[in-house]
């Protein structure tokens, strides 16, 4: 029986050894590996000048139903006092060449600053797929070590366990054995007396 509990314990022991040293491997692979994975809002927001604030800041309002509430009440007042002549305003006449300036201008200013708050988004778009390309081969080199893991947990561990509890269950036979025998002579004491 003393040569079986040895053996049980030299497998422990084996079984905890290896499982130690793919534990260091794996480690040092993660530690090799290089993954920038970054907070790209905070580097994006840290990262503004004024200009490109100002860019965000007219796209937003350019593309939102108050620009063009505001924009249609003005263009609706600018025709209605010049075509109508009220309050004997009348500076711009029909066909409103000054409106149509006016208008021009807003389109030539307005589109590269759309243009300048889209190239910022895009770079936005390309730091996250560069961050979610860093995390995907994080997680790709986790789920490796894990089937390392899995594998040598399957391949020579849970052979080891079936054999252990073999033994196990072995060694309680055998003790049952000696309790029954034992109790057999305990029993035949007390009939001798």
């Amino acid at each position: 029986m003393h040569y079986t509990l040895q053996h049980v314990d030299t497998l422990v022991q084996d079984d905890h050894k290896k499982l130690i040293k793919l534990d260091r491997r794996l480690a040092k692979t993660m530690a090799k590996a290089k993954f920038k994975i970054t907070d790209v809002n905070d580097v994006m927001k840290h990262s503004l000048t004024v200009g490109e604030k100002i860019a965000n800041a007219v796209a937003r309002f350019g593309g939102s139903w108050t620009f063009i509430i505001i924009f249609l009440i003005i263009l609706a007042t600018w025709m209605i006092l010049n075509g109508m002549q009220l309050f004997g305003i009348h500076f711009d006449k029909y066909p409103f060449i000054l409106l149509n300036l006016f208008l021009s201008c807003v389109a030539s200013i307005q589109a590269p600053i759309i243009l300048m708050s889209q190239n910022r988004a895009a770079d936005l778009d390309r730091m996250n797929a560069k961050n979610d390309y860093h995390v995907s081969l994080k997680s790709e080199q986790e789920l490796r070590i894990l089937h390392a893991k899995l594998d040598l947990l399957s391949r020579e561990q849970m052979p080891h366990a079936i054999l252990i509890a073999q033994i196990q269950l072995k060694m309680i036979g055998e003790l049952q054995r000696e309790v029954n025998e034992l109790y057999h002579d305990i029993r035949e004491l007390k009939g001798q007396r």
